[in-house]
């Protein structure tokens, strides 16, 4: 990797600084305190531990705790200065001619409540309110260097498909092929850590699962869930081993750099049954209406529900996106630093869609006892419709050996 690869330049720290600064005047905020790792990374270019204050007007201030000297280096920001504890804030707030904030916005969405009061002690004096929507937001909308390394990241993806393949082999277990395919992922480059928002939810690489290993349900919010290798885990790969006929889903996340190309194949050792194909053949169809209807300004909500009239209509509407009373309530979500973010292609959501979002979109059908078929690809958002990120065949490939 070159000395300034993955480093954001100055410029677009610039531009990501005065939109969250528009916002904290929007609100009539003094200023943000942001110290989520994400959400540092993408203001600050760095995800070590500290804090970035944004004033209403004026420079950043990033402070580091550790590692200093890496965070001078990987931040492009102009003014960086080392502290060793959060309890200095105010103190080095003064020393650098700042105002004391008497609205601060911080991460409510993630920070724990024993954090939130221990900054309420440190900002006495100061009313602390949620500002994670207004960043959110801001994060939504990816600029051309943004979109350009999730290009790379789907360029990625395509290439971990390619080798599926070579990795398949009926009576090896789940987790083995997986451990194959993760292996590849990381030679490549892939940053090993997916980072998702939600609180409670991780995910390891993604989703490798067999027939009706697939189907199993669990507690992410995610139409597939997988029976893992135990209870501690709850998701993913086991140590089911692969047959033939059956498919194979390869739902997989490519992290370059900090972005997120979020890609889903169905593979076979063999034929499948017509039943099967026939479901795949429908999530294409969805998939497709998508991308000539997901345009600037429709609103997320109404997409959904038109995509979910499409599933009834084609006789999936109790396999659509799970089983149950428990199934997840989305076609599609925002990607990016996280694999949750904004929009939600989800039931009631009433955000708009704007150029310049980029969203997964997977359609699937889980049928108990048999397995998941379907799509997922990760799109840009443009005037005339949904550009898709990657180019291997959305159509199940059957490997012959």
């Amino acid at each position: 990797m070159g000395k300034n690869q993955g480093i954001t330049p100055a410029s677009e720290l610039q531009t990501r600084i005065a939109k969250l600064q528009q916002a904290l005047q929007d609100k009539n905020l003094s200023g943000t305190l942001i110290i989520q790792k994400t959400d540092l990374f993408y203001f600050a270019s760095t995800s070590q531990q500290g804090w970035l204050y944004v004033p209403d007007n004026g420079e950043a201030l990033l402070m580091v705790f550790k590692d200093y000297e890496r965070a001078k280096a990987e931040s492009t920001l102009a003014q960086v200065v080392s502290l060793v504890s959060a309890k200095k804030i105010p103190d080095i707030l003064a020393a650098h001619g700042y105002v004391f904030p008497t609205q601060l916005g911080m991460e409510l969405d993630v920070l724990p409540v024993n954090l939130f009061f221990q900054y309420q002690s440190i900002f006495t004096g100061a009313t602390i309110v949620d500002f994670s929507y207004e960043i959110r937001l801001i994060r939504a909308i990816k600029s051309v260097y943004e979109q350009k390394l999730m290009r790379q990241a789907a360029a990625y993806s395509d290439q971990v498909c390619s080798k599926m393949p070579e990795f398949l082999e009926e009576g090896q277990t789940e987790v083995a092929i997986a451990g194959k395919v993760e292996g590849y992922a990381r030679s490549l480059g892939h940053q090993g850590i997916v980072r998702m928002r939600l609180w409670g939810s991780e995910l390891f690489y993604g989703h490798l699962m067999s027939g009706a290993s697939a189907a199993a349900p669990s507690y992410l919010a995610s139409p597939t869930g997988g029976d893992g290798i135990s209870p501690s885990v709850g998701q993913g790969a086991s140590f089911n081993k692969v047959a033939r006929s059956e498919p194979i889903l390869l739902d997989y996340v490519f992290a370059w750099q900090g972005y997120i190309s979020d890609h889903t194949r169905i593979f076979s050792i063999g034929s499948l049954p017509d039943e099967l194909l026939q479901a795949h053949e429908a999530m294409l169809e969805i998939q497709e209406a998508m991308r000539r209807q997901a345009l600037p300004g429709t609103l997320s909500g109404e997409l959904y529900e038109t995509m979910i009239s499409m599933a009834a209509d084609k006789g999936y509407k109790e396999y659509f996106m799970g089983i149950g009373e428990r199934k997840i309530r989305f076609v599609g979500h925002g990607v990016g630093l996280e694999l949750d973010e904004f929009p939600f292609i989800a039931k009631g959501q009433k955000l708009t869609l704007e150029e310049g979002m980029v969203i997964a979109f997977e359609p699937k059908v889980i049928l108990p006892g048999k397995g998941v078929v379907g799509i997922e690809n990760t799109h840009v958002v443009t005037d005339n419709g949904l550009e898709r990120l990657g180019l291997s065949d959305d159509k199940i490939t059957i490997v012959k050996h």
